[in-house]
């Protein structure tokens, strides 16, 4: 557990409902996981492009620039295509699953979530890090 405190897992939550970021961000925040929020897309993409992080989980639905135009954007990018990028969105018709894949995604939660699903995310992708 020492070594996870050294390097923590960072996750980027890219959420424009305040009360989702607060329970996602207590849910997941341990000595051994930082949560860093963003507000709006713009935002999410300019922290993301900052610093490093382990996994991306964003709304598909924000402010100023949607999660699918981010998505795609970070995925484009060789400096964050590699970091895995989750859709957390109240959206789930078969489309946007489509359009969120086509737009590099490499997962589709939807909301309501259930705390387990996110921690269980969380934990596998801590393993293979």
């Amino acid at each position: 557990m020492a070594a996870n405190l050294q390097n923590p897992f960072h996750i980027l939550l890219v959420e424009d409902e305040p009360v989702i970021r607060e329970l996602v961000r207590s849910m997941l925040s341990d000595g051994a996981v930082e949560v860093v929020c963003a507000a709006n897309g713009i935002e999410g993409l300019k922290l993301a492009k900052s610093r490093p992080f382990q996994l991306v989980l964003m709304d598909v639905v924000l402010p100023q620039l949607d999660g699918i135009s981010v998505c795609r954007m970070l995925k484009s990018d060789p400096s964050t295509s590699k970091v895995p990028v989750y859709m957390l969105t109240a959206k789930s018709k078969k489309s946007d699953m489509e359009s969120a894949t086509m737009a590099g995604a490499d997962g589709y939660i939807q909301k309501p979530f259930k705390g387990a699903e996110l921690m269980a995310l969380v934990d596998r992708l801590r393993r293979v890090a």
